[in-house]
């Protein structure tokens, strides 16, 4: 009986260790906290810059991966790339932003 006990703990401390492996980042993957925190940053990030007058009228994507926004589309100046590039900047959460905006 005593044996039984001491697998069943085994078995359960394995997996929990399993359990916790599967929500670690690795370099190339972002865990389960990271990936819920970018799709944030994304949609406040999405948000300024529909809310800005300026830009709303841009077409520009917004990706987030580990924190770095990655802006993409097409612009009518230099004013909108830096705007839109300023206004990511400022939302919480981001710790670079990949400003790939074209003027057009």
């Amino acid at each position: 009986m005593k044996k039984s006990y001491t697998v069943i703990r085994f078995l359960v401390a394995l997996m929990m260790i399993a359990a916790f492996m599967a929500c670690a980042s690795t370099p190339q993957q972002t865990s389960t906290g990271e990936h819920i925190d970018d799709t944030v940053i994304t949609t406040k990030v999405k948000t300024e810059l529909a809310n800005d007058n300026f830009l709303k009228s841009f077409k520009i994507s917004v990706e987030t991966r580990k924190g770095i926004v990655a802006l993409s589309g097409f612009v009518d100046s230099q004013y909108a790339v830096d705007k839109a590039g300023e206004i990511a900047r400022g939302v919480e959460g981001v710790r670079s932003v990949d400003n790939a905006l074209v003027v057009k």
